[in-house]
């Protein structure tokens, strides 16, 4: 049903791409990161919760339609719909259902609770295409709720130094997750890059409860953040903008963290294992669920999942895609 082209993954039945990542004419989109959303092409379908994101990264003349989750529509010989992938704000599978029975796409997603988006559904299927981005048995995600607690105590930590604590992270999804799980635990406001404003914004805009957010890259030279918490992208670090910082921590949030090597080589000086992706018994608990025959695996660690799953009696194989995931940051 579903097929590797040099524009990205093609369904001939359907007439339509998923993710592409040249311009086409027909663009099924799973969520907003810049590697599964690229700009060029003709005409767009997502979930709903996903248009405002999508319209900012596209602009306002991109031809963007989209679904509720769960409605299913025609294209071709093709049935599709959306379902929730718990990855970010309007981030969904995509679920066919034409000839060669019921394909779901899962996009990038995660289990865990996030407040910021709906929670992932299994969707029953015979095949099921999986992310892998943390495919190997060494990534198992501790609760949301000790990290967070993690990262409130080396802000208080570094507010009583008279530093501020800078945390980078990824401009959709980690940074408003960030805000969002902070919020349950302190009302102090935080303050964050400019470019990670208008998708911030956005998130608000769909009813996500955040922290106050002021935006560091407009106050006055000279003003001091000691003390305050400072969201940035990974590309602010080493910037002329870091100056007016001061005396500072820094740290990155993501999957990455739990590999000390990773930690090391990234001379961070804190590391929070925070993923907006599935960790390894997320994924097989996902594949179980979804009662799937054959399972295809996709970007980050695919080849090792794959022979696991194939060790395990499935049919199982890698499909390729030139989807990043977290390891290259948005």
């Amino acid at each position: 049903m579903l097929s590797e082209t040099p524009a990205g993954v093609y369904c001939s039945a359907g007439g339509f791409y998923i993710d592409p990542w040249l311009p086409v004419e027909h663009a099924l989109i799973t969520h907003a990161h810049g590697d599964h959303a690229r700009p060029g092409s003709a005409a767009y379908l997502c979930a709903d919760a996903s248009v405002a994101l999508l319209r900012r990264r596209f602009g306002a003349d991109a031809l963007i339609e989209s679904l509720p989750y769960g409605r299913r529509i025609t294209r071709g010989a093709i049935t599709v719909s959306f379902h929730p992938a718990g990855h970010v704000l309007g981030s969904a599978q995509v679920r066919l259902e034409g000839p060669d029975g019921v394909w779901v796409l899962s996009g990038d997603y995660k289990r865990d609770d996030d407040p910021t988006c709906a929670a992932f559904e299994p969707v029953p299927c015979d095949t099921f295409i999986t992310e892998s981005t943390f495919g190997l048995p060494i990534y198992r995600w501790d609760p949301s709720s000790a990290v967070i607690a993690d990262i409130l105590q080396w802000w208080d930590s570094n507010r009583d130094a008279g530093k501020s604590s800078v945390l980078f992270c990824y401009t959709i999804g980690k940074a408003q997750r960030l805000l969002a799980e902070l919020a349950r635990v302190t009302d102090r406001p935080a303050h964050a890059h400019g470019m990670m404003l208008p998708m911030i914004e956005a998130y608000r805009e769909a009813g996500v409860t955040m922290l106050p957010v002021r935006p560091a890259t407009e106050q006055p030279r000279g003003t001091s953040f000691a003390g305050e918490l400072v969201l940035a992208p990974l590309s602010a670090r080493g910037t002329p903008w870091m100056r007016r910082l001061g005396n500072l921590s820094d740290a990155f949030a993501s999957g990455l963290m739990r590999v000390r090597g990773v930690r090391r080589q990234r001379s961070f000086d804190r590391g929070f294992v925070l993923s907006d992706h599935a960790d390894w018994p997320a994924l097989l608990r996902t594949i179980e669920e979804t009662g799937a025959r054959r399972v295809l695996a996709t970007h980050g660690h695919a080849e090792p999942l794959a022979r696991f799953l194939g060790e395990q009696g499935l049919q199982s194989g890698t499909i390729r895609t030139a989807w990043e995931g977290e390891p290259s940051g948005d």
